[in-house]
């Protein structure tokens, strides 16, 4: 155990986020998402599993670490509702939330159609794959620097 880490970051996570750089991507989501099939893609090559957390408490950990790039106009990025890509989830705000908490500041989220959001995903460093039921619990977070 180290001094002033969430318990909820692994050994393992720690290890991906400190090995990101400034512009690196971080997926998290729901238990829904391909995690496993689109992890296979990333620099990190494998999953990362966050059990026993759901979204809101795993951005929480995650942003206690790593900061948002100030650099880009949207350091966030969801998935659009299929059929309905103006809806907002449950989900969605939650997170903002805590996104903004964390950067104590409101931080502009984009919203991606599905495949494109797929396709991101995949250039990402790492995915993260909490317990969240979800649907619709996918972003990925743009690391910046201290």
């Amino acid at each position: 155990m180290l001094k002033g880490i969430d318990r909820a970051i692994s050994a393992e996570l720690l290890m991906v986020l400190m090995s990101m750089g400034h512009g690196d991507d971080l997926l998290i989501c729901d238990v829904n998402h391909p995690a496993a099939t689109i992890a296979k893609h990333t620099t990190h090559g494998r999953l990362v599993n966050m059990e026993g957390c759901e979204l809101p408490r795993a951005a929480e950990a995650i942003l206690s670490l790593m900061p948002l790039d100030t650099f880009v106009l949207a350091p966030v990025r969801r998935m659009k509702v299929v059929g309905d890509p103006e809806r907002i989830m449950p989900v969605h705000e939650r997170l903002q939330t805590v996104i903004d908490r964390a950067e104590g500041r409101p931080v502009p989220m984009e919203a991606l159609e599905r495949f494109d959001f797929y396709a991101a995903a995949r250039l990402a460093y790492a995915v993260v794959r909490t317990s969240d039921p979800g649907p619709y619990g996918c972003f990925i977070l743009r690391k910046g620097v201290i």
